[in-house]
């Protein structure tokens, strides 16, 4: 990105200042303005302090995403403020013309006296040409852009010591700094959040130079970006943001490991309702049920597996996603229906059962024609009367046993049509109110509509799934066996796996929880228990340093580690107080929000 050498003289002229408001007895400067103020030739001198101002009039030819980071992170007192001005198209495009003459005109008078060679205006020249192409095209604007500087400080010794620290700042980054001598009102007043540039010592840049001028973006970081870029929140050391783009990774999945009480479940939360701003679609196995509030304010679905009142069919079929969708349902079914007898299904009682699941579909006037995929779909109860009339001994013991399922303690869940579709830009499987003897095939059935969506080839867009509390996941086979997968395979489905645990140690010792952690590209680690530190520090190689933090880190404080040995910062999650009220689980602050209306 180039901040042009010519723009020094070019689009000098401006249009008169508006007079606004804030002036006048009773506005905004009222309230803004000291007790007292005495005007110095390059101070102002406040009962509570002093002050000097600052117009940038020099700046580098060239500059990167975040290169203003070094002034806003400044330890001391330092207001920054830029006034931007976008400048007509046409207006542009004429007085870059004109200043391409002017410079063409110099080159040529310098050859033919036999000077030599002015580089700066060759340079210049460059810029102008490139930025006249870039207006052509339609690919950016030009900007009339003003910055300026305030330092404050108690007493005018300490001014003195500041203003050598910030300019020798403004320095290093080939930033000139001019005192506004004789203007110190002037550029106090332009630094204050008034909208009003006094100084008017404007220099012109283009759309990217302007765009890379804004703190949105990670200097601690050399992660790429994309799309999908998330604020996670505020460096503790340079108090700079960290913005992360876990789309733009080598790939998509990431690991939040942390004790409990650290504030896990709030990060991933918030991580997730940014990432639905992107339009990225969320699904989410809940196992405490901590994300329906998230899934009720941002117009979500929410499945609670085990209450009363929703039931959740697995024959329903999609209808968008291939011709062997029948058949894929039909093998599904061996799973599920080995998972609710608790034991692999044998060899015999495998084309029993399959013969069942097809006919109980054809009762229904289902077959392998998609047009037919529409009409209601079979229940568990048909199944279980295809099998116990199919006069195998096989089926009919099969029916006997899932006969808690249909008619007995269990047919809560599948004893009826879906209550509720699993579909949405947010869909929330809790499984709080699952009882422990149906647990795994509750957690199948909302592994198996997670995996039917991401691996649909006729609908692709990035995803996200969470996984809370993985350990509990994890004790279930076909729970592992799923997290095994989507670790490995998510990436090519556009899609990315959270994986969110506090037990640390349990997920390192196992061969899984390796796996997971070696295909995230994101980890995440938040406060750590001393007994765990161990095992995090060397998994993770971690230093001295950041293990000490981990270990003292406060609620909410983490270290992201990206996949690059480099990416590394400490951070602490930040929320506004809509999105704080809707991601929060402590229980006083939720009595506190009962009867208050949707926050976003």
């Amino acid at each position: 990105m180039k901040l042009s050498a010519l723009t020094r003289s070019f689009l000098t002229s401006a249009a008169p200042t508006r007079e606004d408001d804030q002036d006048r007895p009773g506005g905004v400067g009222d309230l803004l303005a000291p007790s007292a103020l005495r005007v110095n030739a390059s101070s102002l001198e406040m009962p509570d302090g002093c002050c000097a101002s600052f117009a940038i009039t020099g700046y580098p030819r060239e500059v990167g995403a975040g290169w203003l980071e070094p002034l806003l992170t400044y330890p001391g007192r330092l207001d920054v403020s830029m006034h931007v001005e976008p400048i007509p198209p046409m207006v542009a495009a004429q007085r870059l013309r004109r200043q391409l003459a002017r410079l063409e005109s110099s080159a040529r008078a310098n050859a033919e006296a036999g000077r030599l060679a002015d580089f700066g205006a060759e340079a210049a020249a460059d810029d102008a040409a490139d930025l006249a192409s870039s207006l052509a095209r339609g690919d950016g604007r030009l900007f009339r852009v003003g910055l300026y500087l305030t330092v404050h400080a108690w007493d005018a010794a300490e001014l003195d010591a500041e203003i050598q620290q910030v300019r020798a700042l403004a320095a290093s980054l080939l930033l000139d700094a001019q005192p506004t001598t004789f203007r110190a009102m002037q550029g106090w007043v332009s630094t204050l959040p008034l909208g009003t540039d006094s100084i008017r010592q404007r220099r012109t840049f283009d759309t990217s130079a302007l765009a890379a001028s804004f703190p949105f973006a990670s200097p601690d970081l050399n992660a790429p970006t994309g799309s999908n870029e998330v604020l996670y929140g505020v460096n503790v050391a340079s108090s700079g943001v960290v913005m992360w783009d876990r789309f733009a990774q080598d790939n998509h999945n990431s690991v939040v490991l942390a004790r409990s009480g650290a504030g896990k479940s709030y990060f991933t939360k918030l991580e997730a309702l940014r990432l639905l701003y992107h339009g990225v679609e969320v699904s989410v196995i809940d196992p405490e049920d901590e994300y329906r509030a998230l899934a009720e304010t941002t117009g979500g679905t929410h499945l609670g597996l085990g209450a009363r009142g929703v039931a959740f069919n697995p024959f329903d079929l999609p209808t968008d996603q291939g011709d062997d969708t029948l058949i894929r349902r039909a093998l599904f079914t061996q799973t599920l229906v080995a998972a609710m007898l608790g034991e692999p299904l044998t060899p015999a009682a495998r084309p029993v059962l399959d013969r069942a699941v097809l006919a109980a579909y054809a009762a229904k006037g289902i077959n392998s024609d998609p047009a037919t995929w529409r009409r209601p779909a079979p229940l568990l109860a048909d199944l279980v009367e295809q099998l116990a009339i199919s006069s195998h001994p096989e089926g009919e013991a099969i029916a006997e046993r899932l006969t808690p399922y249909v008619a007995g303690s269990y047919k809560e869940l599948f004893a009826q049509a879906t209550t509720t579709r699993p579909d949405g830009h947010l869909v929330v499987f809790s499984l709080r109110d699952l009882p422990e003897e149906v647990k795994s095939v509750g957690v199948l059935l909302a592994l198996d509509a997670i995996w039917r969506k991401v691996a649909n080839p006729a609908d692709r867009r990035p995803r996200l799934v969470i996984v809370d509390e993985a350990w509990m996941l994890m004790k279930e086979a076909e729970g592992a066996r799923f997290l095994y997968r989507l670790a490995k395979s998510a990436r090519k489905h556009w899609a990315g796996l959270t994986v969110v645990t506090q037990d640390a140690a349990d997920l390192l010792a196992s061969d899984l929880g390796r796996a997971v952690v070696a295909n995230s590209a994101t980890q995440i680690l938040l406060r750590q228990a001393p007994q765990a530190i161990t095992a995090v520090g060397d998994a993770f190689a971690l230093s001295e340093g950041e293990r000490a933090f981990l270990l003292s880190a406060e609620r909410g404080e983490g270290l992201l580690c990206g996949g690059n040995a480099g990416d590394r910062a400490a951070f602490a999650a930040i929320s506004s107080p809509a999105e704080h009220k809707v991601i929060t689980t402590d229980p006083a602050e939720l009595l506190d929000h009962e009867g208050e209306g949707d926050p976003l």
